[in-house]
């Protein structure tokens, strides 16, 4: 599925959908350049699973979790992970595997450890088409 957006609102809609219909144990991989909206993208899910409190990207802390939703929801950036142990040092699996959603931004940096069973989210720039034009590619791997 691809969907265009022309500005952070639609882009925040498209994440709000996300996180209505997300269901325990769904695992979300996020991929796009810097600034391309990956954590206005994250906002909206976390609205959409009735997330209140405010959510920002955990670049340091590697994951923020979030319980105070329908279901438990575990933002992931790994931008700057050194290496796979880390996440083992974090217990990753158990948030892969567990009754809550993962969402993970930069996930390409953490390939080998992904499960199978995953939906990958694509976020592109295209300048031609306006600064805020995003194109967000959808797509459930198995």
């Amino acid at each position: 599925m691809v969907i265009e957006t022309r500005n952070a609102y639609e882009t925040f809609e498209v994440g709000k959908k996300i996180g209505e219909k997300a269901h325990p144990g769904q695992v979300y991989t996020l991929t796009g350049d810097l600034g391309v909206g990956k954590t206005v993208l994250t906002q909206g899910v976390a609205k959409g699973l009735g997330i209140e409190e405010p959510v920002s990207s955990p670049t340091f802390t590697i994951i923020q979790e979030y319980e105070s939703g329908r279901l438990p929801f575990y933002h992931f950036d790994v931008y700057r992970i050194g290496d796979i142990e880390e996440m083992e040092e974090i217990g990753y699996d158990d948030y892969f595997f567990g009754k809550g959603i993962c969402l993970i931004e930069w996930a390409n940096l953490i390939e080998e450890i992904l499960p199978d069973k995953r939906i990958s989210i694509i976020i592109e720039k295209n300048l031609e088409k306006g600064f805020d034009y995003r194109r967000i590619t959808i797509e459930a791997l198995e």
